[in-house]
């Protein structure tokens, strides 16, 4: 095997050994298998290193020329080698660059691509909870509709009935009137004619303009000169001529005096002052329809001619609503009961205020304790011979009826009694000559006036005299000592009862 002897350089002594053997290696191209290397100093006593290596093509060495051929060729390759070798590492530090950016943006990037997702996520929290809440709402109006959907066929079916039930009576009433026309009934007079010169008509009805009437009824079961029977001087009946108190032993076939003809009559109270004072007169009388929740209007009818046609000669409105079927009228002044309250309230209807107010001590109120029939009749309102009263309950009576005098001035208790006549069992009660009566049932036809209790006793007892419901729902009843009737309200119809009083 040949050698070759490479040129010889000198470093400095900063340079490793293994540095200048790679760097050899690079330039004699690593391909060699072996290699020698030797080191002297030279004549002038600097250090030399020698190395020769194995030629991978040649067997033997060539000649001086074919040498120097030779040398000039490793040296090109050299030349070449060291270009390769600037351009290899000129790649390298921009390897190195691209690495180190591609570090600095891999240090970069997860905080950006983190805030980035960060908001992604903020903005679909939202979205959901905007869907969230958008679906609440969806079904939240849905369960409305439903409850207004089955609200509105609870209606539906109750107006249904309803409309059934005026068709019956209309096709009834109709059939009244047709009798009734066959029986030649007798006409009423021409209320223009009724009216006298000077009366108080707070204005001049058109009788042919609905506008500015109720609704007309035209059933008339008997003409009014059978219901008020008048004395040889023109004046309405009063007992005999005489206060004559006694118990009650007798109660007459209800007379109709008008039907009301929507269903705001269904119920209600009517009433005449039988202490009427100025400009009153015996023959006024008063409505009020007591369907509804906020019961103001009071109808006054100057004539009973006008009250059975249904022209009111002034609506009064009161300054607060009314409760229940309970008011009165007396010497003057209207008494009802607030509405859902204890309160008692003293209407003036010629000033047209109110007087006096007066909580009644421990009274249920609305639908505490009213009577069987319900109607929020827990305070009635009576009058009889000797003035003022109030019917009521309370939580100390348990339920059972309690009877006030009430000075009609102030309304203050004058004095209370308390029953063993359980309220809510029965259907209505009213007060003739201090004794206090109760009535079984409001819409059996054939009730009776069931129990009686004297105020001036103190003792109650039974009784079974019997009461006509003829349209089987009475709602009020009440006492006019002045004519000595019961006035009751049945079923959209006005009544009176004649009664019988025994002797004291």
């Amino acid at each position: 095997m040949r050698f070759f002897y490479a040129r010889c350089y000198s470093f400095g002594p900063e340079m490793p050994a293994v540095q200048l053997l790679l760097l050899a290696c690079l330039v004699w191209d690593v391909g060699a298998r072996t290699a020698q290397l030797r080191k002297a100093n030279d004549r002038n006593g600097r250090c030399q290193y020698t190395f020769s290596v194995a030629s991978p093509n040649e067997s033997s060495c060539p000649e001086q020329g074919q040498a120097m051929s030779v040398i000039h060729n490793l040296q090109r390759d050299s030349s070449t080698q060291r270009l390769d070798l600037e351009a290899t590492k000129a790649r390298l530090s921009s390897l190195e660059n691209l690495i180190h950016q591609l570090s600095l943006d891999q240090a970069a990037k997860p905080q950006e691509t983190q805030d980035g997702l960060q908001k992604e996520l903020g903005t679909l929290k939202q979205e959901r909870d905007q869907l969230e809440a958008q679906t609440r709402e969806l079904e939240t109006a849905y369960s409305n509709l439903l409850q207004d959907k089955s609200v509105l066929e609870e209606e539906k079916k109750r107006l249904r009935q309803e409309n059934e039930h005026l068709a019956r009576r209309l096709e009834s009433s109709s059939q009244e009137v047709a009798r009734l026309r066959r029986g030649q009934c007798p006409q009423t007079r021409d209320t223009a004619r009724d009216v006298p010169l000077g009366s108080r008509e707070v204005s001049t009805w058109n009788l042919d303009t609905l506008a500015f009437q109720e609704l007309k009824s035209e059933l008339t079961e008997v003409p009014a000169s059978r219901i008020l029977k008048e004395s040889p001087s023109g004046h309405l009946r009063s007992g005999e001529g005489t206060n004559g108190c006694g118990e009650l032993v007798w109660v007459g076939e209800p007379l109709t005096l008008r039907t009301a003809e929507t269903i705001t009559g269904k119920y209600g109270v009517w009433m005449r002052d039988p202490k009427p004072t100025y400009p009153y007169t015996q023959e006024t009388t008063w409505r009020i329809d007591t369907v509804g929740t906020d019961i103001r209007q009071v109808f006054e009818y100057d004539l009973i001619s006008q009250f059975m046609q249904g022209y009111p000669s002034k609506i009064h409105v009161l300054p607060r609503p009314l409760e229940s079927t309970g008011a009165v009228v007396y010497a003057g002044s209207l008494y009802f009961q607030g509405a859902e309250s204890k309160t008692v309230i003293r209407y003036e209807l010629n000033t047209e205020t109110v007087k006096a107010e007066k909580e009644i001590p421990g009274a249920g109120y609305h639908g505490q304790f009213p009577y069987s029939w319900g109607g929020y009749t827990d305070i009635d309102m009576a009058v009889d011979e000797s003035g003022l009263w109030v019917i009521y309950s309370t939580d100390e009576a348990k339920g059972a009826i309690v009877l006030s005098k009430l000075n009609p001035e102030n309304l203050e208790l004058e004095q209370t009694w308390e029953t063993n006549i359980r309220k809510q069992s029965v259907a209505n009660a009213f007060i003739i000559c201090g004794t206090l009566y109760t009535v079984s049932s409001y819409s059996s036809a054939d009730a009776t006036v069931n129990f009686a209790y004297d105020t001036g006793t103190g003792i109650s007892k039974t009784l079974t005299i019997p009461f006509k419901n003829r349209y089987k729902y009475s709602s009020m009843i009440d006492y006019n000592p002045l004519e000595k009737k019961l006035f009751a309200w049945d079923n959209l119809n006005m009544v009176t009862y004649d009664i019988r009083l025994s002797k004291m």
